[in-house]
């Protein structure tokens, strides 16, 4: 059996689907839809040379890659691989095949320091380890039975604070782009990144097929966005997921992070959803304290592996 690495087929739904079905085995803890691999692949900035590759054994997807430079950075020469491979097709060279092919890419576009994510498992690490890569921060995955569980009451807003949805931004999504630029730069990373392109920010952000912009909540203080939490989900598999959460620098420490957070979760569970994902830095002390108030429970975990490239 001859396994082969090739780009992913856009146009093709069965090789979308493939693509979604091993991301999904391998990583069940982030919500993987064909509409939204296509639409990131259509859509990331061009300066990130973004791909998605695809290992393929007797016409099966057996591996999965998204490998891109980190355009946004104001450092450099920085890429980003991710690697996953059908669990039940490991150890047949995939991994190893889809690592070269997305080296090859990153480094012949300029990169010199190359990141990826990894389970934090010995198989997983040890695979990262042999090429060359070497430990560095840590982050949580963590997940809510929406149905099971009890959510905090819904909170009253305190005076001079506002919630709404992002629906309710649809004709000028600008100030959502700011807030959300600022809480981006906050975050802790091994990767610095700065959104200062809008329009960008609107086709891979604001347009993405994930975006759940009636559950997407947003505090106003005095008119302006000052904290909100985004809402991705999938209808199919009644999942939510919280991709982002943050409070602009003037208005932490007065708990409205975890005003819209609550708001979002309890619109979610009126409407159906069964299941909230999230994931945390280990470094994040405050989110990981929020979720903790909400009832999540970590689920897996994963390591950041760098490669400096001489």
């Amino acid at each position: 059996m001859t396994v082969t690495v090739r780009d992913l087929r856009s146009d093709d739904r069965a090789d979308v689907e493939g693509f979604a079905h091993v991301r999904h085995l391998a990583l069940p803890h982030i919500l993987w839809t064909p509409d939204a691999i296509v639409h990131r692949l259509a859509h990331t900035h061009p300066d990130a040379r973004f791909r998605s590759l695809v290992a393929e054994e007797d016409g099966e997807v057996v591996g999965t890659a998204q490998v891109q430079l980190a355009y946004d950075s104001p450092e450099p020469g920085q890429g980003m691989l991710n690697i996953y491979v059908h669990p039940d097709r490991t150890r047949r060279g995939a991994g190893d095949l889809l690592v070269r092919a997305a080296e090859k890419h990153l480094t012949g576009h300029g990169a010199t320091k190359l990141f990826a994510w990894v389970l934090d498992e010995p198989a997983n690490r040890a695979f990262a380890e042999r090429r060359g890569y070497r430990a560095s921060r840590s982050a949580h995955f963590l997940r809510l039975d929406l149905t099971g569980g009890t959510l905090p009451p819904l909170q009253s807003p305190p005076p001079g604070v506002e919630l709404r949805s992002a629906a309710d931004f649809a004709d000028d999504p600008r100030p959502l782009f700011e807030l959300d630029a600022m809480t981006v730069s906050d975050e802790p990373s091994d990767v610095e990144a700065e959104l200062t392109d809008y329009e960008s920010w609107i086709e891979e952000t604001w347009k993405a097929p994930l975006l759940n912009r009636e559950l997407t909540t947003i505090a106003l203080v005095e008119g302006r966005p000052a904290a909100f939490s985004l809402a991705w989900t999938d209808t199919a598999t009644g999942r939510y997921a919280t991709a982002m959460t943050g409070t602009a620098r003037p208005h932490r420490g007065r708990g409205l992070a975890k005003l819209t957070k609550n708001a979002s979760l309890h619109r979610a569970r009126a409407a159906g959803y069964t299941v909230a994902l999230t994931g945390n830095d280990s470094e994040n002390e405050p989110m990981l304290a929020i979720n903790k108030w909400f009832g999540y429970e970590i689920c897996a975990s994963e390591v950041r592996y760098v490669r400096e490239l001489a």
